[in-house]
């Protein structure tokens, strides 16, 4: 794999600057949860994904086997494919192989962990019609790079998968998709993973396992925090937090301070103080139903071609047409 591994600006340097901004904020604390994926808590969250508790990842695998030959049928050829947030690509690898049924294929994932795209060539370097070039970037900056690559008269078949686009504050996922159908060419195509409203104790427990994986999951982002911004967070001092939020309709992570404590932070050159009970908001996963995805798509830039739903866990993905 060919990674891209340039940078507008110092990673640690960001890393340190989010950080500052997060802790430092006025009212809810909270850290941005792309840095949840260093390498520990990539591995961490690839056993989450096995976890009886946590069906969102088998669900999408699920569809995407049974319905792959489908979902490429209506991707006009020749079609070069990219993915946001690629993970290890265990599952992408049907709709790879489905492309493969008719032309060698042009595979670019997209992810700002190196451990990530570095599992993905391994995950998927047997395919031997499939090319790889991974793209170490932001989501839409990788994408921008990918399409300015195509050939004239190539499709641009875009996957995105695994309901990250949950992850994303509510108007920010509009705003998010309006930014990749502006990088897209009419008829271009988006796949999108999306979770579903299910009742709130199955969506609780799938992020507050009872053997503790999500949990130390969470505490790794602080423990990232001290390993590469010379940071003296007490891991023992807090607690990881599940909890539904009615109003957005999402599962929200939090770490909470189990007591009145002071932080500091090295590379930052701050110092955040805790009281007994404050939490520090690392993530968001909010559930659509399926009306809401077909809103979400016309709001973009998108229509709705076709969309496919696992009963066992709900869960959607979306093949969206850039209009």
């Amino acid at each position: 794999m060919d990674t891209a591994a340039k940078m507008t600006i110092d990673p640690v340097a960001q890393f340190a600057s989010d950080v500052r901004a997060g802790l430092c904020k006025t009212g809810q604390k909270e850290l941005p949860s792309k840095y949840l994926y260093d390498p520990l808590g990539f591995t961490l969250f690839e056993a989450i994904s096995q976890l009886p508790e946590y069906g969102l990842t088998r669900a999408d695998e699920r569809l995407l086997r049974r319905h792959s030959m489908e979902i490429v049928r209506h991707v006009p050829s020749p079609a070069l494919v990219s993915e946001l947030g690629s993970g290890s690509g265990r599952k992408t690898r049907w709709i790879l192989r489905a492309l493969c049924e008719r032309e060698p294929v042009s595979y670019y994932p997209i992810e700002i962990s190196r451990t990530a795209l570095a599992s993905c060539e391994s995950e998927l370097g047997d395919i031997d019609c499939v090319s790889i070039v991974g793209i170490e970037r932001e989501y839409l900056d990788g994408l921008r790079e990918v399409a300015a690559l195509r050939a004239d008269g190539v499709h641009l078949l875009v996957l995105f998968l695994g309901s990250t686009i949950g992850n994303f504050d509510s108007g920010a996922d509009a705003r998010f998709l309006s930014g990749v159908r502006s990088v897209l060419a009419r008829g271009d195509s988006l796949l999108l993973g999306a979770d579903l409203l299910k009742p709130i104790e199955r969506m609780i427990e799938a992020y507050d396992d009872p053997l503790g994986v999500t949990a130390a999951f969470n505490l790794n982002l602080l423990g990232r925090i001290n390993r590469e911004l010379d940071g003296d967070f007490d891991l023992r001092q807090f607690e990881h937090v599940a909890r539904f939020n009615e109003a957005t309709r999402s599962i929200e992570m939090h770490l909470r301070s189990k007591r009145r404590q002071v932080v500091n932070v090295g590379r930052g050159g701050f110092a955040a103080t805790f009281a007994a009970g404050e939490t520090i908001w690392t993530e968001s996963s909010h559930k659509y139903t399926r009306r809401e995805i077909v809103e979400l798509a016309a709001s973009s830039g998108f229509r709705q071609e076709a969309q496919w739903v696992d009963d066992e866990w709900p869960f959607a993905e979306s093949l969206l047409l850039a209009v």
